[in-house]
């Protein structure tokens, strides 16, 4: 299998970069392939704007998604750009490993989806009709290739269990799982977090994690995904894109969108 790695901690003498190495070390002892995106030691960019499609008219005003469409289209994006869509082109399941801070991932690494998923490339693909509202929720240029998100937070698994404090761990991951990864048509599998990693990980509780982690990662090609209802096979009214009414009855929010 070939495995992409998009990792962003800023730190390498850090648990996350411990668990970074844990994990290239298992996934090559099993035979994987494995690439690395280390954001911090890339030193990537993480805004999007002109300099991300050079060949554009700069006599117009930047507009994100049309720019970084002709450059796709054209070939003429930065070349840091294409060469992590070249990546995502040659794995079969994407990592991506990052602390949760402020309820997300990093702003680095969103800038590497803001610039990485070109229009063309990521999203604003397929047929726009009565019937099917592109390739996305379920298709798309991620289709048959699997996501997982490896998190680590200083909060406790109480603080995002269904009624804790900060909200249950699926809602607060859901923007990043569905919208992010599901939406261009990744299989999406259930994230592995890492609770309580505020403080000092001792010896005992590293090898906990490494050992439920190398579960995870040994069950990469076998673990069901998430059951996210896909956007064309018929569970939501085309172009409202609301769930019909028969489906999901008397349910809202993140849920109705799980089978």
């Amino acid at each position: 299998m070939n495995v992409l790695i998009v990792y962003a901690h800023p730190q390498p003498r850090s648990l996350n970069g411990a668990l970074r190495d844990f994990t290239v070390q298992h996934l090559e002892a099993a035979g994987h392939h494995v690439q690395m995106s280390d954001l911090y030691a890339m030193q990537w960019k993480a805004p999007i704007d002109e300099h991300d499609a050079p060949q554009r008219n700069a006599s117009e005003p930047f507009h994100a998604s049309l720019d970084s469409k002709q450059a796709f289209l054209a070939g003429t994006q930065s070349a840091d750009i294409a060469r992590e869509q070249e990546k995502l082109r040659w794995a079969d399941t994407v990592i991506f490993q990052f602390p949760l801070w402020w309820f997300s991932m990093p702003a680095i690494m969103k800038g590497w989806f803001d610039r990485v998923y070109a229009y063309g490339f990521a999203y604003g693909v397929g047929e726009h009709s009565d019937t099917h509202w592109g390739d996305r929720y379920g298709e798309g240029a991620m289709s048959g290739k699997r996501a997982m998100l490896v998190v680590t937070t200083g909060g406790w698994d109480s603080h995002y269990a269904p009624r804790g404090i900060n909200g249950p761990i699926d809602d607060v991951l859901f923007p990043i799982q569905h919208g992010m990864l599901f939406y261009p048509g990744f299989d999406v599998l259930p994230p592995f977090v890492a609770y309580r990693t505020g403080s000092n990980v001792d010896a005992g509780r590293f090898a906990k994690i490494t050992r439920e982690l190398g579960e995870r990662l040994d069950k990469l090609a076998t673990t069901a995904p998430i059951a996210y209802r896909r956007q064309n096979y018929g569970e939501y009214d085309i172009p409202a894109l609301t769930l019909k009414d028969e489906v999901a009855t008397g349910q809202t929010g993140f849920a109705a969108h799980i089978v």
